[in-house]
């Protein structure tokens, strides 16, 4: 497979990129690596993108982000830093791609824990993640060409640890590996709607 994997120079995409390259022809892109450039906040960039690429058998995004911050002192504009790149962002990956994927391939999203196990200064990502599950559960049923959705979620990364520990005391983390294998099952099967929840 002819498979766009955006966000692949991160801790996840790199994972990916090992489990999957050996199988298939990866196309990396990123806001300022890769094959290819895209900056998903920018509807024009995403068109881009897939006018450079062309014709795809699968999309994986493993990027985007949300600002972490208290509740009271989050704001309109902090709350958007995650609705317009983590949440719009891979939406609008998906409605783009519709025109250049190949029949029966299938996109692949990236949500998280959050949206089920809260944590301090998450409520950004809690409400992100909530609303890209939702979104693939519908967006299955009514994407065309018998094109695949799914979405991977999950726990805190091991080799982000280091980042990111004192937010998850008390949660098992899992390898890079290991959520890339979710990438997998949902690019080379054949199920649809699905949240994989890893961890």
């Amino acid at each position: 497979m002819k498979i766009l994997l955006i966000g692949g120079s991160g801790t996840i995409g790199k994972a990916i990129v090992n489990e999957l390259s050996a199988r298939h022809e990866i196309i990396i892109a990123g806001r300022t690596s890769g094959d290819v450039k895209v900056d998903i906040t920018d509807k024009e960039s995403i068109k881009k993108m897939y006018q450079t690429v062309g014709n795809i058998d699968a999309v994986i995004i493993s990027s985007g982000k949300v600002h972490f911050g208290r509740l009271e002192e989050m704001t309109d504009d902090l709350y958007q830093t995650g609705l317009q790149n983590k949440l719009m962002g891979q939406v609008n990956v998906v409605l783009e791609g519709i025109k250049y994927l190949n029949n029966k391939g299938s996109f692949t999203l990236t949500s998280g824990i959050l949206n089920r196990e809260p944590i301090e200064l998450g409520s950004s990502a809690a409400m992100v993640n909530g609303a890209l599950d939702g979104f693939v559960k519908h967006a299955a049923i009514e994407l065309p060409k018998e094109l695949r959705i799914n979405i991977i979620s999950p726990t805190v990364i091991t080799e982000a640890l280091g980042s990111y520990a004192p937010f998850f005391r008390g949660f098992k983390p899992v390898l890079a590996a290991d959520a890339a294998m979710a990438y997998s099952k949902s690019v080379e099967g054949l199920q649809t709607g699905q949240i994989f929840i890893v961890g």
